[in-house]
């Protein structure tokens, strides 16, 4: 599965808990450290940590496991690093505060468009 394959399919699962504001920002062009970061906002410290598990165990039976978890104590922003695609899950308070989007505004972002469900 390469990068955008991937990238898709971790939207698809925030989208099926109902995660909030789904972002893809395509960072392939300024950056090195992946080629993807998806941005998701939970309703609440529980939501956040339910929407971190759903991604991990839905991938891990398909034999992808994140290289790294950080931030599943607090639960306020957890970070799951899949190599080139790197999911932050956050509350809606810390997502606003590091505004990850404005970090990362000359980058493209990902057309969402049938993954994610209309409101």
């Amino acid at each position: 599965m390469n990068s955008e394959e991937l990238a898709s399919k971790i939207v698809k699962i925030l989208d099926s808990k109902k995660g909030m504001d789904i972002a893809g920002i395509d960072i392939r062009q300024l950056t090195t450290i992946g080629d993807y970061f998806i941005l998701v906002t939970g309703t609440s410290s529980p939501h956040v940590k339910a929407l971190a598990e759903e991604v991990e165990d839905t991938l891990s039976k398909e034999g992808i496991e994140p290289r790294r978890i950080e931030g599943a104590q607090s639960a306020v922003w957890i970070l799951m690093d899949y190599q080139d695609v790197i999911l932050h899950v956050f509350t809606k308070e810390t997502r606003e505060f590091y505004n990850m989007e404005r970090l990362w505004a000359d980058a493209p972002r990902m057309d969402l468009t049938g993954l994610v469900t209309e409101e």
